[in-house]
């Protein structure tokens, strides 16, 4: 497999392609917005020259990252050579199947079809296609130029030729792939969300205020960000609907997202992407100043 093909140029998205043209493959980066596509691009240019800046990288390594990626605006145009095609659209169900069904049609019939969805049933994602045992996810972290880790997740009926492939692929990117089954929230994020929501949750109740929380996570458990300073950097919606899937997979009210999240991705307040969340971000994007909300 050296040609890939990654929809979504988005934070996740431009960040999968980064990688892959940086390990040389040939990356097709799709997204149906042109100022999508550009602002993907300007992104991973910035992060190759904090990379070279820091004498990580070469100026013929950035070159060649670049020349490796392809733009488009079709989906139908961009997936038509590729051997895989990784989805990283947003974290909806709905656009998600839409896509898969699209790519079941126009996608090479040999091609892996593989989704970055980090909570979302990769058995319901094969189901709308014709070729679910060619179907996987690849769960990369974010960012996903810095983290190792990949969640390699197995549908019902992915196979073990594309497991493997997939996990051997993952590790020539310099990554470390974990290979785990099929349930909501899969490993990391059946883990962490609740952590985050409970800290909310914390929040909610006037145990503690948003420095206090944060505080004792990092000094008391050694973690490098706070659990509503890292909810904010992931996005507070992206957390709700996370613990959305779980709530409705598992039906156990312990997914279930607090009060307090619902109203601040009502109000629009979703952390660093919107300027605000537990923490106000409008001078600085560290988590410095909290919210006027929790002072």
């Amino acid at each position: 497999m050296r040609k890939i093909a990654v929809i979504g140029a988005g934070t996740m998205g431009n960040g999968i392609a980064h990688v892959f043209a940086q390990n040389n493959y040939t990356v097709n980066l799709i997204d149906i917005s042109q100022e999508a596509l550009d602002k993907g691009i300007a992104t991973i240019t910035k992060n190759l020259d904090r990379l070279l800046a820091k004498e990580r990288i070469t100026n013929a390594i950035k070159t060649n990252t670049l020349n490796n990626i392809t733009t488009f605006t079709s989906i139908s145009e961009g997936v038509k050579n590729a051997d895989l095609i990784i989805e990283a659209a947003t974290e909806n169900v709905d656009l998600k199947l839409k896509i898969f069904k699209q790519l079941d049609k126009e996608a090479p019939a040999e091609a892996i079809l593989a989704t970055n969805t980090s909570s979302i049933s990769i058995t319901k994602i094969a189901s709308v296609t014709n070729r679910a045992e060619k179907v996987i996810g690849m769960h990369f972290m974010n960012p996903v130029p810095i983290m190792k880790l990949v969640e390699i997740i197995r549908g019902y009926n992915t196979s073990d030729e594309v497991t493997k492939n997939i996990m051997k692929l993952s590790e020539s990117l310099k990554k470390v792939p974990v290979e785990v089954n099929d349930y909501p929230g899969f490993v990391a994020n059946r883990i962490l969300m609740p952590m985050l929501n409970e800290a909310i949750e914390t929040l909610y109740n006037g145990v503690a205020g948003v420095y206090e929380i944060d505080t004792v996570l990092k000094l008391g458990m050694a973690h490098p960000m706070g659990p509503l300073q890292l909810a904010d950097f992931i996005g507070l919606d992206v957390c709700l609907s996370i613990l959305n899937v779980m709530y409705d997979g598992f039906k156990n009210p312990k997914y279930a997202p607090c009060p307090l999240l619902v109203n601040m991705v009502q109000a629009g307040k979703l952390g660093i992407k919107s300027g605000e969340g537990f923490y106000d971000y409008s001078k600085s994007r560290k988590a410095e100043i909290i919210s006027k909300q929790f002072n």
